[in-house]
């Protein structure tokens, strides 16, 4: 059984048991987390699709912990001008472990 949900502008498959960083929610540590967005479920009698989600469809989830990706450089240049800019940026991001699928 599987589902996919859509959280921070992104859609993941997810399973019961697994674990992913998503982008940064609102939750402390150790919280249960409901993603009621859920665009399909599979289970014993097929593949159910919403439009645009699936009524009644959830989600539930245990926040890990939160923390930061590793940093990326972002570097402007223009030839010949003597024009440079570095910038750093660390994406926040939370990590969830799957509970319950409900259909």
């Amino acid at each position: 059984m599987f589902a996919i949900i859509e959280t921070g502008g992104k859609q993941y498959k997810v399973q019961e048991g697994d674990v992913l960083y998503i982008e940064k929610l609102n939750a402390g540590d150790g919280e249960n987390v409901t993603f009621d967005r859920v665009l399909a479920v599979s289970n014993k009698d097929g593949l159910v699709t919403g439009t645009p989600v699936v009524a009644g469809a959830t989600v539930t989830a245990t926040v890990e912990r939160h923390g930061k990706g590793q940093k990326i450089i972002v570097y402007k240049y223009k030839a010949k001008k003597n024009y440079r800019r570095k910038q750093g940026h660390r994406q926040p991001y939370t990590k969830v472990t799957i509970g319950a699928i409900k259909s």
